[in-house]
């Protein structure tokens, strides 16, 4: 596999320490609010990431916090905590905010087919360990306490910046409100290792610390629990391009500085879900989230197959009408499946290969999925039975993860069950999906439209479409769905 470091700014082999396995981290969520679908497009990317290095034989040790505490409004050390403001908003404790929020996440990703890593580690959980690296730090030289903060000395590394490959946007620091100068900062670079009441009075979540009562910073959260749960050599760490800098790069810093060794290898980044007017983010109001869809009447794996559609590495715009597109081409591509027969004969596992090792090789090149998208395409189009299809398409699915052959069975029961006519007496028929209680109803109301009872049949459409059925006359009789 292939993939672009953006610590190296090219395209790499991907190579691992240890050979076979993969020590993989993904920044997680700050949960004060729900995730918006541009926070979602990373983790779909890093979920199908995942999913295709298991594909290749992998082992996969996936870690990934939770932000539910040190989190500021500016990445900048600057700003109220976002937890804290949360917890402002909606009277409630900071920890409430993070149960409710975090279990409001998993739910999001699980309608998006995303897999919960191996380790998922709230920062709450580990504030010895934060507090025991912060204090190696000072030991070696490379942080200073002023105005009761800890502060990460930048002046001694010999190199700060490693992803100037982003441009400005990328790079911004957080969301710049009410962005003001640290006056106790030796280097503007310089950032914050561990927090003390001296910052901020307020602050609902506070520890015990060598340096007063406080809470740790939003970078060392990260590298600890790195660390802690994938060892001294992370070889592969994810997260949205805008955690670049200033995030992952003094996660690099602080986490080399500590270690005395280079610490991780590969570094991939998922570009922006843009609107028209930008970047979405919570505070443009541009809040759009799963949940949101699904009330407007969208399957969630339709917004998956989106993302899938784009390259991870480019900025991809929403509008209604591009999710109204690919929610079409989903729904067709279901049908094309869903119309596979069961044909008599085995998979054809010569073509299966070569199949599978067509989309080895297009999806390697840096997860290229919307190459990924076009080899289920080619399977559809490809000379071989239906058996061999299914077979394929289940195998792509391993790590695209669209729920193909289950949607398509849905499909198909629901086609079948549409297509059941029942006989009715009078001659009339009822078509719907076999429910004899609701035939009765649709068979008297036909019956009092028989005898020119009007009012009898409209209250019993009525009491139908209380039930959620919609009934259409047809010749001959009638037929139901559910609406």
């Amino acid at each position: 596999m292939y993939l672009y470091n953006s610590a190296t700014h090219k395209k790499e082999p991907f190579v691992t320490h240890t050979p076979g396995r993969v020590e993989m981290y993904t920044c997680g969520p700050t949960v004060y609010h729900f995730a918006h679908i541009g926070n979602l497009r990373s983790y779909i990317m890093e979920d199908v990431l995942e999913k295709f290095l298991r594909y290749e034989g992998y082992e996969v040790n996936r870690v990934m916090n939770i932000t539910d505490v040190g989190h500021l409004a500016s990445d900048a050390d600057t700003g109220e905590d976002k937890m804290l403001k949360g917890a402002k908003r909606e009277n409630k404790t900071v920890m409430d905010i993070a149960r409710f929020y975090t279990d409001a996440f998993f739910d999001d990703c699980a309608k998006l087919n995303i897999k919960t890593p191996e380790v998922v580690q709230p920062a709450t959980g580990l504030i010895d360990e934060f507090i025991q690296v912060v204090s190696g730090l000072l030991d070696k030289g490379y942080a200073y306490e002023a105005g009761g903060n800890v502060y990460f000395d930048t002046s001694k590394l010999e190199r700060y910046y490693v992803f100037n490959d982003h441009d400005e946007e990328d790079l911004a620091v957080g969301v710049r409100e009410g962005v003001e100068e640290d006056v106790n900062k030796r280097s503007k670079n310089d950032f914050v290792l561990w927090f003390t009441k001296s910052k901020f009075e307020d602050q609902a979540l506070k520890w015990d610390s060598p340096w007063g009562v406080g809470y740790p910073g939003w970078h060392i959260e990260c590298s600890c629990i790195s660390m802690k749960f994938n060892g001294e050599w992370l070889d592969l760490h994810c997260g949205g391009v805008d955690n670049a800098f200033p995030h992952h790069t003094n996660e690099i810093a602080q986490s080399e500085a500590y270690l005395g060794h280079p610490w991780c290898k590969q570094w991939f980044h998922v570009h922006h879900l843009n609107t028209n007017s930008g970047k979405m983010s919570k505070s443009k109001g541009e809040f759009l989230t799963v949940s949101l869809l699904v009330e407007k009447g969208y399957d969630p794996l339709a917004y998956r197959f989106f993302c899938l559609q784009s390259h991870y590495r480019k900025g991809l715009v929403f509008s209604w009408e591009n999710l109204d597109n690919a929610a079409g081409a989903y729904q067709k591509l279901i049908k094309r499946i869903a119309a596979l027969t069961d044909t008599e004969g085995g998979v054809d596992e010569e073509a299966a290969k070569q199949l599978k090792e067509k989309f080895l090789t297009q999806v390697g090149n840096d997860l290229n999925t919307s190459m990924g998208v076009t080899c289920l395409y080619d399977v559809l189009k490809a000379p071989v039975n239906d058996v061999t299809k299914r077979s394929v398409l289940a195998s792509f699915d391993q790590v695209l993860s669209l729920s193909l052959l289950e949607r398509a069975a849905v499909l198909r029961e629901k086609e079948a069950a549409q297509a059941k006519t029942a006989a009715a007496p009078g001659g009339f028929t009822i078509q719907g999906e076999g429910d004899p209680a609701v035939d009765a109803l649709v068979l008297q109301r036909m019956e009092a439209k028989k005898a020119k009872n009007f009012a009898e049949a409209d209250r019993i459409r009525d009491e139908l479409k209380a039930q959620g059925i919609e009934i259409t006359d047809v010749p001959g009789g009638a037929a139901w769905r559910r609406v």
